[in-house]
C-alpha cells in the first residue's frame, strides 16, 4: 500500500490506494458482502476490498447490495422493513454453495472492525434503499467518521463511493474527513461538474463505457480513476495502459495486489 503524508482538511484529488480491489469481498469464490467473503480475499493476499452498505429497518447499516431479499440472502421482503437483528441471522451464503450456509449478513461496524484488524483497505459503497439516499449517507458517514477519528494518513482511510449524489452530499456533511468518489455507469458530459458538487477525489465507472480519450481527460483533471468490475487480466492491463489507477474484480484468484 502506498503511503502518503498525513492529510488535514479536504483530501487531495487522485488515487492513494491499492491497484486491485476485491469486489464485494469474495468475488466469485465466496458469498458477497459477508465476512466469509472478506476472509477469502485476505486468504488470496488481497489488501483492499469493496463492499455495499445499506440501512436496515432500524437504521443500522449492514452489508447488502440488493434492497430486497431472495438473491443472496434467504427470505423475502424489503431490507428497509427488517430490523438488523433479524437480517444478521439470515443465511447469506447457501445461494453460492452449501458449505457457506453459516455465512450471515454483517453489520457495517463489525465488518470495518474486522478489516482494520486485518490491515485491509476499504471502498465503502453507499447503497441506499429507494428513498433513503440522505439518511443512508448521513448515518454511514457519521459512523465512518467516528470509527476513523484520529486517522490522518489518507492511505489508511476508507473511500466512500455512491451512485447517489444525495448520499455523497449527506456523507460529506457527517464525515468531512472521509474522502469520496462518484460512481457512474455511463460518464455524462457534465461529469466534472458532478465531481465538483460532491467534492470527489476519484471517478468510479463501468469499464465497458470507458474510452482512452475519456480516461485521459479524467486523469488530466487530476482525479483518480477506478473501474468496475474487471474480470479478464488482458482487459485490466489495457485499462492500466489507458491511465486507469485501479479496478475491482470478481476474479480475486487471478488478479492479486501485485498485478501489472
Amino acid at each position: 500500500m502506498t503511503m502518503v503524508p498525513p492529510v488535514h482538511g479536504p483530501a487531495p484529488r487522485g488515487w492513494h490506494y491499492p491497484r486491485v480491489v476485491a469486489h464485494r469481498g469474495g468475488g466469485i469464490l465466496a458469498p458477497e458482502n459477508t465476512l466469509v467473503g472478506m476472509d477469502a480475499a485476505v486468504f488470496h493476499g488481497h489488501v483492499a476490498v469493496e463492499f455495499d452498505v445499506m440501512l436496515a429497518g432500524d437504521d443500522v447499516p449492514v452489508l447488502m447490495h440488493d434492497d430486497v431479499l431472495g438473491r443472496t440472502v434467504a427470505g423475502s421482503g424489503r431490507v428497509a422493513d427488517l430490523p438488523s437483528d433479524e437480517l444478521t441471522m439470515k443465511d447469506a451464503g447457501s445461494w453460492l454453495a452449501p458449505r457457506f450456509s453459516l455465512a450471515r449478513v454483517p453489520r457495517y461496524v463489525d465488518a470495518v472492525a474486522w478489516l482494520r484488524q486485518q490491515g485491509v483497505w476499504m471502498n465503502v459503497e453507499i447503497k441506499p434503499s429507494p428513498g433513503a439516499d440522505v439518511a443512508t449517507g448521513e448515518i454511514v458517514g457519521r459512523i465512518t467518521q467516528a470509527m476513523f477519528a484520529g486517522v490522518h494518513d489518507l492511505a489508511l482511510k476508507p473511500l466512500m463511493s455512491s451512485f447517489s449524489v444525495n448520499s455523497l452530499l449527506a456523507a460529506r456533511r457527517t464525515a468531512p474527513d472521509i474522502p469520496r468518489a462518484l460512481l457512474l455507469s455511463h460518464v455524462p458530459a457534465d461529469w466534472q461538474a458532478q465531481m465538483t458538487a460532491v467534492d470527489a477525489i476519484a471517478l468510479h465507472c463501468n469499464h465497458r463505457h470507458l474510452t482512452p480519450d475519456l480516461a485521459a481527460r479524467v486523469k488530466a483533471a487530476g482525479y483518480g480513476l477506478f473501474c468496475y468490475t474487471v474480470n479478464e487480466p488482458e482487459r485490466a492491463r489495457e485499462l492500466l495502459q489507458w491511465g486507469v489507477d485501479a479496478f475491482c474484480t470478481d476474479r480475486i484468484d487471478l488478479m492479486g495486489p501485485g498485478f501489472t
